[in-house]
């Protein structure tokens, strides 16, 4: 059977790291990019006779993604050690959580080409985060180098039922998950560096049938498009594997960047490989119920109700929205420029078009603004109303976005202010119709293409400072139309 007769089958496990100042079980730093083994201490190093202590601020960020995601907090919750060896595992085990996790039973909805989808949450549990091997020069021949400020991060792992159906879907199910946990404040959503990961378990089945596959996990996805491109190659693999009469093994396989295909990395472990049991230096997790209130009436508005509501209460369509509330401080940002405009189309034309440039142009993000969004709110106002044109509006943001002084300011002293005084206005075109009365002739004759001369005649006698639909306004009355 070809490709198309075959119906891929995804399940995710990202794994967040927590935007908390410490990591999980010490008060060691978890900021990015410090020295090597910098933010270690005896208990993120497994030295023997520590003992972990609990960061409270861990616990509250997880009750708060999983009250988010529709999830059962669980009042009581266990931690376990998963035993296993690695160079950047010091203790030898992983302090997690195994058959009694914090959240359970949630569900994502993400948008597809047939509508919308609902993808089943299986599970949120909490771990410490493992160190870093590092394969670079500054390692002898044959040597690999083992960095443990990460070790001991804490991690939010957010394990998805294996509803997705293709590499699409995939993609629109973790962008959706990565901006429901930037808006929570719990984690930042950047891939590159590795803060927001995941891995894929895809397997194929012929369509039609209700029996999965035999799947395979694949790592090293740390980007959108990566997870795409190893999903597609992945499911054609396993689809070529079985139509060639083999059979698809249970196994870990890397995504290869630079080749483009998922290599073999080891077989795929059971959980009794990991030899679970209890974590002996931890009591049970306990949730109580004010933690759990207090966290649901923390919870912001999440970008999907949120963009709904640009749309109804500020008339936007779906695209304007969704790209508007993608982002917490962007979509808090564009709300309060409304509060100083009256079509909040028009300000979402200069959100999407002229300011989105400028912060491209800069690398700057939305926090980082050096004007208000009531200056900005003034600036549209004053294009609303043909104080100044559009074209003088973008040069006063451009100027606003590299000094932040304010846009009366800026527009005072360019002289950029048009007239829109009727008089004042009316009276120049009566001198321009009446130096050029062989010109309205020929118009009122019906060569209409001599309406731009006026139009250029009148904006160059005031200097390009006549409010351009006074001026075509004005116009058309004396040109009798």
């Amino acid at each position: 059977m070809p490709l198309s007769d075959f119906q891929t089958v995804i399940g995710l496990e990202v794994h967040a790291q927590l935007l908390t100042q410490s990591k999980i079980f010490c008060g060691c730093s978890t900021a990015f990019g410090a020295e090597p083994n910098h933010h270690t201490c005896p208990v993120c190093l497994g030295m023997p006779g520590v003992l972990p202590v609990l960061n409270q601020r861990v616990v509250e960020y997880a009750v708060r993604t999983g009250l988010a995601l529709g999830c059962a907090v669980k009042s009581t919750s266990v931690w376990s050690r998963k035993n296993y060896f690695y160079p950047d595992l010091p203790k030898g085990y992983q302090i997690t959580q195994y058959d009694q996790p914090i959240c359970e039973w949630g569900e994502l909805v993400i948008d597809t080409p047939s509508g919308e989808k609902t993808v089943r949450v299986r599970r949120i549990h909490l771990e410490e985060d493992a160190g870093k091997s590092v394969h670079d020069a500054t390692a002898s021949a044959g040597q690999s180098l083992v960095d443990l400020n990460r070790a001991g991060v804490p991690l939010m792992e957010i394990v998805s039922e294996p509803d997705l159906r293709d590499a699409d879907e995939a993609v629109e199910y973790l962008k959706v998950l990565r901006d429901v946990l930037v808006y929570l404040g719990v984690n930042d959503g950047n891939l590159e560096e590795g803060s927001f990961r995941c891995d894929a378990n895809v397997s194929v089945m012929p369509k039609g049938s209700t029996t999965y596959g035999q799947r395979c996990e694949l790592k090293n996805l740390n980007s959108f498009r990566f997870l795409k491109q190893a999903i597609e190659y992945e499911a054609a693999r396993q689809v070529d594997v079985l139509e060639s009469g083999g059979k698809v093994d249970q196994e870990t396989r890397l995504w290869d960047v630079n080749k483009g295909i998922t290599r073999s990395m080891r077989s795929k472990e059971d959980a009794h490989d990991y030899r679970y049991f209890p974590e002996p230096d931890l009591p049970p997790l306990l949730v109580s119920d004010a933690l759990r209130d207090s966290q649901r009436q923390s919870l912001p508005e999440l970008p999907r109700a949120k963009r709904t509501r640009f749309m109804s209460e500020y008339g936007l369509p779906a695209y304007d929205a969704r790209i508007l509330t993608a982002e917490r401080p962007l979509a808090d940002f564009f709300e309060a420029c409304a509060k100083h405009v009256s079509d909040a189309k028009k300000l979402s034309n200069w959100f999407l078009g002229e300011l989105s440039r400028l912060l491209k142009e800069e690398g700057t993000p939305i926090s980082a603004l050096r004007f208000t969004p009531a200056q900005l709110g003034e600036l549209l106002a004053t294009v609303e109303k043909g104080t100044v044109s559009a074209n003088a509006a973008k040069d006063v943001l451009g100027e606003m976005f590299r000094t932040g002084r304010p846009p009366a300011d800026i527009i005072a002293e360019k002289g950029l202010a048009q007239v829109s005084d009727v008089g004042a206005v009316e009276a120049v075109v009566d001198d321009i119709l009446a130096k050029n009365a062989g010109e309205v002739e020929k118009y009122k004759a019906g060569k209409k293409s001599v309406y731009g001369f006026f139009v250029g005649q009148v904006m160059k006698a005031m200097k390009g400072k006549g409010n351009p639909g006074l001026v075509n306004e004005l116009l058309k009355k004396k040109l009798g139309e």
